[in-house]
Formats: structure tokens, C-alpha cells, sequence
């Protein structure tokens, strides 16, 4: 049950140990409002059920899930006192099983797979189960607090600004438009809605449930279809007054950014990412947990990384990982078929593309958070579970997925399908 390094083993051989994703489940994005569907649902409560998921679908025995790793963006209240163990007792999974809650911000649930994966490439694992949680709805975003934001000395030294700062900052200093931004955001519900139409979610979605049992949600909610240019067109900016205003954060941008002469603020509720609830939960494990329990991989890990970037303008680590991500696994951008970046903010996708030299057609074909939502904590293992049921749809085999991180990281996986 708990081996070692096989007898006589090396270093070489110990090092073609491989991770593979059985299973990718997510509940769906309930608005992160009191009267969003998921608002009664709590967060442990979210956790136990895509945890039940796994569990029920591939029918493993739990005794050999060696962790649960579970990302969670406010690790407070309700969502506080290692909510990912909680989960585990909750789920009734064997005692044996442990659990932990980690926060890498909005790459969390990515994050939490990267670790499942590693413990399962060093042998620390057999099985491990990566994902995330955040119900935004009861536990507000950034009820934590943090030096980052409020020891002036910190803030001071990192020139903080909030992200959608940073994300106005992108735009400005990359030449991206409102019009861009906007005409990028009522594409990303058209998306999203074709794929709900198509039944692209389907395989993944595990509907949320009451105490009693009744289905509560069983699609996102947060999507706005009839978005048109013209209904985006007549949002205020959300972001001019905190740059604008005290406490001027666009003058904290300008001493960090003194090229330009002014921040253009395009961003607003339409063309960013929206505040829902939701947890996600993916399985991996090596070839011989699969064959015990008669599970084909879905897919291969390529490679995993993290990396840190400037912090005031925050969200652009994404195609620094990315570069990181292709040389570890001797890979170029022709390789990827299929590219899945969390849509934050519409200016931190189209300056992705614009770095990487994608087309639109090859990035986010389904939509993202700017139509569904962002649970921070989940979206990380979301749109990982999005870009493999694609690749299987679709007949492709590369994808690499990433996510911008706050205080300036980024956090990306390649995947190939089996």
C-alpha cells in the first residue's frame, strides 16, 4: 500500500515517472451575489460534493487517495481551518486521507493540481486530488486582509494598485482599446453559451445540491448572452475613480510606469471576469492506480510551472510562464494545439495573445470567466477541466493552460490527451 523506492531503483528510472488526470469534475457557477443560486450552498458544502463526485464516478477506494489538495483565495469563516481536510471527513473518504488548503490567489485551483501531480511524480502519491472552492457570495473577497494591500510599508515599496488597476495599466501600455476589450468580452459570451448549447460542459458538470437533496443549480448563471457592443458601450469604466480619486492609484502607476502619460480605464463589470461560487475537483494518478481501478488516462501532464512578475501591473505573468512552460517540456507555441487562459480582465487575454501570437480561434473556444465567473479559489482546476474535455471533443491532443496570479505571478500546466 505505501511503497518505497523499488529496490535497486536509480535516479533515471525513478525520473520516467509519469501523472495522469483520470477525472475532472465542476459545479457549476452560481452568481456571488445573496440571491445567486449557490448563496445557501456553503462552502464546505461545494468542496464535499465534487470530492463525492470523483469518488462515485471513477469508483475508487478513497484509502488510496494519499492527499487532497484544495485552493481556497479567503481561507476565512466558513472557508478557514483547512477547509480541504474538512472536505475529506465531510466526503466520508478514508481517514487515511488527508488534506490541504493552499492559496497561490487566482491560480489556486491550478496551483493545487501542479502539487497533486508533483506528489504523484515523486511517488509521494498514488492518487492525489487537486482543486479549489470559493463562494464568494458568503465569504467576501479579501475578507483576509493581507500586508500586500494594508501594511503601507509593503504597499509603498511593491507599488500596489488593485488589479483592475493593473489590467487598465495592460491595456494602456499595450495599445488595447475599450473597444477591443468589449468587442473580446461579447465574444466570450457568445462562446459560452454555444458551448452550453452543444453540451461541451456536460461530461464535467456535477450539479449542486440542497440538504434535501434537490438540484439547486446544474448550469452557470453569471452568463450574459445578449451582450452586445452597444449594452457594454453604456458601462461606466469601474476603475476611474480609485485611480482617478483618493486614494490615486493611477499615480502609484505612473511613478512605476513613468512612459505613460495617463492610465486609459476600459475595464468595467462587462469585460471582466465576474464574482460567482463554485469548487472543481481533478484526479491524478500514475499508470498502475489506473490499471488497478480499470481507468483509462484522459490525460498526460507535459510539464507544470509557476513564475513571479512585475506586481503593480500584476497580470501579465501569463506569457512569462508560458515561455517557461514550453522550454521545460522542449516545446514551441506550434506544438499547443489548444490554449486556455482565465479571462481576469478582457486586456490580460488580449495581451496574452498578442505576446504569444495567437489567434482568437485558438484560445478560450469556450468562453471564460468574463461570461461564467471566477470563483478564485476553483478557477484554476475549471479551466483545466475545460481545456481536456476540448481537447476530447475536438480530437486535438496539446493544451497549455494558464492563469494571471495577484502581487504578480503566473501558474500553467500542458496537458496531452491519451
Amino acid at each position: 500500500r505505501y511503497p518505497m523506492r523499488p529496490a535497486g531503483a536509480t535516479h533515471g528510472e525513478e525520473s520516467h515517472m509519469e501523472a495522469y488526470i483520470y477525472d475532472a469534475v465542476r459545479t457549476p457557477r452560481g452568481r456571488g451575489k445573496p440571491d445567486g443560486s449557490l448563496h445557501e450552498i456553503t462552502p464546505i458544502q461545494l468542496a464535499t460534493q465534487v470530492l463525492e463526485a470523483v469518488r462515485d464516478r471513477t469508483a475508487i477506494d478513497t484509502v488510496d487517495v494519499d492527499d487532497v489538495i484544495l485552493g481556497c483565495v479567503t481561507p476565512v469563516g466558513e472557508q478557514g481551518a483547512d477547509i480541504a481536510r474538512t472536505a475529506v471527513l465531510n466526503a466520508d473518504y478514508a481517514l487515511t486521507t488527508p488534506g490541504v488548503q493552499i492559496n497561490r490567489f487566482c491560480a489556486s485551483g491550478l496551483e493545487a493540481v501542479n502539487i497533486a501531480a508533483a506528489k504523484v511524480l515523486s511517488g509521494e502519491a498514488l492518487f492525489a486530488i487537486g482543486g479549489g472552492v470559493e463562494s464568494m457570495s458568503r465569504v467576501p473577497m479579501a475578507s483576509d486582509g493581507g500586508a500586500l494591500a494594508m501594511d503601507p510599508a509593503v504597499a509603498y515599496k511593491t507599488y500596489f494598485a488593485p488589479q483592475g488597476i493593473g489590467a487598465d495599466v495592460i491595456a494602456t501600455k499595450f495599445g488595447i482599446s475599450r473597444d477591443d476589450a468589449d468587442a473580446y468580452a461579447v465574444e466570450s459570451q457568445k462562446r459560452a453559451k454555444m458551448a452550453w448549447d452543444e453540451g461541451r460542459f456536460a461530461k464535467s458538470i456535477v450539479p449542486v445540491r440542497d440538504v434535501m437533496g434537490q438540484v439547486v443549480l446544474d448550469h452557470d448563471e453569471h452568463m450574459r448572452p445578449e451582450a452586445t457592443m452597444q449594452s457594454l458601450g453604456a458601462l461606466k469604466p469601474a476603475f476611474t475613480a480609485m485611480g482617478e480619486e483618493m486614494p490615486g492609484f493611477d499615480t502609484v502607476a505612473l511613478l512605476r510606469y513613468p512612459e505613460l502619460e495617463r492610465v486609459n480605464h476600459i475595464h468595467h463589470a462587462g469585460n471582466s471576469s465576474g464574482i460567482v461560487d463554485g469548487a472543481a475537483a481533478v484526479l491524478v494518478g500514475n499508470k498502475d492506480m489506473g490499471d488497478k481501478y480499470g481507468l483509462k488516462p484522459r490525460a498526460r501532464i507535459r510539464a507544470m510551472a509557476s513564475i513571479g512578475s512585475e506586481p503593480l501591473i500584476m497580470l501579465t505573468g501569463p506569457e512569462f510562464v508560458a515561455g517557461k512552460l514550453l522550454a521545460r517540456a522542449g516545446m514551441t507555441t506550434a506544438d499547443i494545439d489548444l490554449w486556455e487562459l482565465n479571462e481576469a480582465f478582457a486586456s490580460v487575454v488580449l495581451r496574452y495573445m498578442q505576446a504569444m501570437k495567437l489567434d482568437h480561434d485558438q484560445i478560450n473556444v469556450n468562453g471564460g470567466a468574463i461570461a461564467m465567473g471566477h470563483p478564485l479559489g476553483a478557477t484554476g482546476a475549471m479551466v483545466l477541466g475545460t481545456a481536456l474535455d476540448e481537447l476530447e471533443r475536438s480530437g486535438k491532443g496539446t493544451a497549455l493552460i494558464n492563469l494571471c496570479v495577484g502581487a504578480g505571478m503566473g501558474t500553467g500546466i500542458i496537458i496531452e490527451r491519451i
